[in-house]
């Protein structure tokens, strides 16, 4: 590379933390770059990453690397623009997102649930419009991404392979890539079922686990009573003998009543799924988001949420277990924006309502329109407008934040609405430990490779 007569200056958009060695990990959020130092490079890599640092001759390959991956950019680069160009790009419409609630009814009741499971399986003249919606939109897609949700999607297993099996018929007459992922509780997620699903490309799912035994069968009970524990784990556990590459996300959601539980679990789910980077764990707390229970909600405060996220993930990893590929996902350029301020992404409901966020069906400027029978979308762009243009475009401190191409403002705008507050995500508040946790894992992945070898 030809460094003549250019000045190069430390990226807006760094941030790094230390590691316990004493080496370093560096982020960039707009090309989403992670790199470790040794402690040996820590000093000069930190004195390049200073403004008006000289540019060293011949600069030699660390120093390359640090401007291949975007810590150091040329002195006259304009990284705002930069990143108001990222964010126009999210505006393309060759991806689409779309959440579809193939049915509104669950089998379990669970605490801290914010649905009412107004609804049942998806109309027969909703899945009709979908599939003429998608047979005509897939000629103008690269990408097709499909969330399948619910309720309790398995409930409709026969709903989500006839749809699935027209989408990729789409996807694949127009060379479109297609790919899907699933929220379940796992209650119906046999070997069988999960091989079907992973035959209709949902490769990556979301399954509940909030303590063992009664732990979990106090917060997460069948709809009338009745355990669910045991069946959830026989079933994750008869997945580890299929052979295939899928991604199972153990997601363990916690407040005030269950803090000391998560932590005599993570041993338990180490025993379980230890032997096993297919499943990952996800800790995630317990939220208000305007169910019937919330009142009554143990919800944890801001500082225990953000303390107790890297205590478990550290303490899983330190288990051996592999934490979540959302963590590093949400460092990715655009990765932290949430999908309901994505332009090109749509929720469906199972009566053919037409929503940007999950968590708010019943709020009037969540209901965007309907898809009808013939494939046409009604859409109140002006409601749609509330939900994209929230973030960066109307706050000062989300411009300047370095975490910008990332989240853009916009992590939750269903926050933003009800609070006036900025959403940052804990990956973003709490960066020095992701990068931590992030480093934490991969010394672990090179210690079993090690050993391995």
């Amino acid at each position: 590379m030809n460094h003549d007569a250019l000045q190069w200056k430390p990226s807006r958009f760094n941030a790094h933390s230390e590691t316990d060695d004493g080496g370093l990990m560096l982020y960039n959020s707009y090309t989403g770059a992670i790199a470790a130092c040794s402690p040996a490079e820590r000093n000069q890599v930190l004195e390049w990453l200073t403004p008006a640092a000289p540019v060293p001759e011949p600069a030699p390959p660390l120093y390359e690397s640090l401007i291949e991956q975007g810590f150091l950019v040329p002195g006259d680069t304009d990284e705002m623009r930069r990143a108001l160009f990222l964010h126009h790009s999210m505006h393309a419409q060759d991806a689409m997102h779309l959440v579809l609630l193939v049915t509104e009814a669950c089998n379990f009741r669970c605490t801290y649930c914010y649905e009412s499971f107004p609804r049942a399986t998806m109309r027969e003249e909703v899945i009709r419009g979908l599939e003429a919606y998608m047979a005509e939109r897939a000629r103008t897609l690269r990408q097709l991404t499909i969330s399948w949700h619910g309720g309790e999607p398995l409930l409709v297993p026969h709903v989500i392979e006839r749809l699935s099996r027209s989408f990729m018929a789409a996807c694949e007459a127009s060379g479109a890539r297609y790919g899907a992922e699933m929220s379940t509780n796992g209650y119906y997620l046999t070997r069988d079922r999960f091989e079907q699903m992973l035959d209709l490309h949902v490769e990556r799912f979301m399954v509940t686990l909030d303590g063992e035994g009664e732990t979990h069968n106090a917060r997460r009970g069948l709809n009338g009573g009745g355990d669910t524990y045991q069946t959830i784990v026989n079933n994750l556990m008869s997945l580890k003998k299929v052979d295939r590459p899928f991604e199972i996300n153990l997601r363990v959601n916690f407040d005030n009543s269950n803090l000391e539980e998560v932590s005599r679990f993570i041993p338990v789910l180490r025993d379980l799924f230890g032997d096993d980077p297919r499943f990952q764990v996800y800790f995630r707390p317990v939220g208000c988001m305007g169910g019937e229970n919330d009142l009554n909600l143990p919800v944890c405060d801001e500082r225990t949420k953000d303390r107790s996220i890297w205590a478990f993930n550290e303490q899983a990893i330190a288990e051996g277990l592999t934490v979540s590929s959302f963590i590093s996902d949400i460092l990715l350029p655009t990765g932290a924006v949430c999908y309901a301020a994505k332009p090109n992404s749509l929720i469906v409901g199972s009566d053919g309502m037409l929503y940007k966020c999950s968590v708010a069906l019943e709020q009037d400027n969540n209901r965007l329109g309907r898809i009808y029978e013939d494939g046409t979308l009604d859409l109140d762009y002006d409601k749609l407008a509330l939900w994209t243009t929230s973030g960066e475009e109307t706050d000062e401190k989300c411009q300047a934040c370095f975490f910008r191409p990332a989240c853009q403002g916009n992590h939750c705008p269903l926050y933003r609405m009800r609070t006036g507050n900025r959403p940052c995500s804990y990956e973003k508040r709490q960066i020095k430990k992701t990068l931590r946790t992030i480093w934490l894992q991969a010394q672990r992945e090179a210690m079993a490779s090690a050993s391995e070898a």
